[in-house]
């Protein structure tokens, strides 16, 4: 059982969306200048009273960003192996229930794929799938990362949750980082968005970051899906995952990401809008909150939202990204998972972020400090 849940146990949905709204202008501030600040300030800062300070926030982040991170910016790009999947998610073009042609890559078509990516300048990648045990399990990893990781020097993964001990088989193999999204922390609308599969476990997929840290992850990455819930709710119960996860699993690095709803095959309203000056709103108050923690942005943004906002706080970004197995040059017409919205190429992103006054990063630092 994950140590997590007995903390989660402890919240109330309602009581905590009600707690942010109250949240006045008081707060905000005393959260903007508190040496040291906590959960209830990251309730001030998310909350509807603090859009009027959106400046100070942005101009604060700023300030903490460059002071741990320096004038860089890390550039990724995903590789999807796999569009096949056992679940049905109501938000994802992947979904069992989507009548769409499935492809897992082949050895030779992922190496095709990786040529491209290494020509294209990226020494990091992410590696992405659906969630079908019985095609793309903990053999098939292990393959994979046994085939691509003499071509990059930081290798991320975005499948199932798996367990502890896959987990440690996985890590030796070259496996730095573990991205596990819950989602949504409400529970009982969880179940609504998740009604088949391995994934409608909300308790399994919730002590995966548990499990991660035990096996001694180099980095893991959390998150929501925008627009399934209440975005300041379940920002906070982020949050609340993120303290609790730095406090047991000290040694391990964390990112954040805060993904948008975006359209796909057959796809789902999102139930709460978030606008570009919310999610700017957010991103600040994730760096306000947490010096420390990696904040990156994916190209489901548009390209005037990422060139804005990458001095408030971000710290690496994708480009150039395919969301469909083989979408680089095997299959590249076969379905998306999601529509992405910023369509520069990696050295149009590299020359946007030179314009900005940043360094870009292609090979991780973490593995050269």
């Amino acid at each position: 059982m994950s140590e997590f849940l007995e903390i989660f146990k402890q919240y109330h949905w309602d009581d905590v969306k009600a707690s942010i709204y109250n949240k006045n202008h008081i707060d905000v501030e005393e959260a903007l200048h508190n040496p040291k600040r906590g959960l209830e300030d990251f309730k001030a800062l998310v909350s509807p009273a603090a859009s009027a300070y959106l400046e100070p926030m942005a101009q604060l982040s700023h300030q903490l960003t460059q002071k741990r991170f320096g004038k860089t910016l890390q550039m990724y790009i995903p590789l999807y192996l796999s569009n096949e999947c056992h679940n049905i998610c109501t938000y994802c073009g992947f979904s069992l229930d989507n009548k769409i042609k499935r492809k897992t890559l082949s050895p030779l078509e992922i190496m095709q794929e990786v040529s491209v990516i290494k020509n294209m300048g990226y020494d990091h990648v992410l590696l992405v799938t659906g969630e079908a045990n019985q095609t793309v399990h903990v053999d098939y990893f292990k393959k994979v990362l046994d085939l691509i990781r003499p071509h990059f020097s930081h290798i991320s993964m975005e499948v199932q949750p798996l367990d502890q001990e896959d987990y440690e088989a996985l890590i030796p193999l070259g496996l730095n980082t573990v991205l596990v999204y819950q989602e949504t922390y409400h529970q009982e609308d969880y179940k609504k968005h998740h009604p088949k599969g391995k994934k409608s476990n909300f308790e399994y997929r919730l002590a995966t970051p548990d499990r991660l840290g035990r096996a001694g992850i180099h980095k893991m990455g959390l998150g929501v899906l925008i627009g399934l819930e209440d975005w300041r709710t379940d920002c906070f119960f982020t949050a609340l995952h993120l303290q609790y996860l730095e406090k047991t699993y000290w040694q391990t690095k964390y990112s954040l990401s805060f993904p948008r709803l975006r359209p796909f095959s057959g796809g789902l309203e999102p139930k709460v809008a978030m606008n570009d000056r919310e999610l700017a709103q957010l991103i600040c108050a994730y760096r306000i909150f947490d010096e420390e923690v990696e904040l990156s942005l994916s190209t489901r943004e548009s390209a005037s939202f990422r060139n804005h906002i990458i001095k408030m706080g971000i710290t690496s970004i994708s480009a150039g990204s395919k969301t469909n197995p083989g979408g680089y040059t095997v299959e590249p017409e076969s379905l998306e998972q999601f529509e992405i919205s910023d369509e520069r190429s990696p050295q149009e992103i590299a020359q946007m972020i030179k314009n900005s006054g940043y360094e870009v990063v292609w090979k991780d630092w973490d593995q050269v400090l």
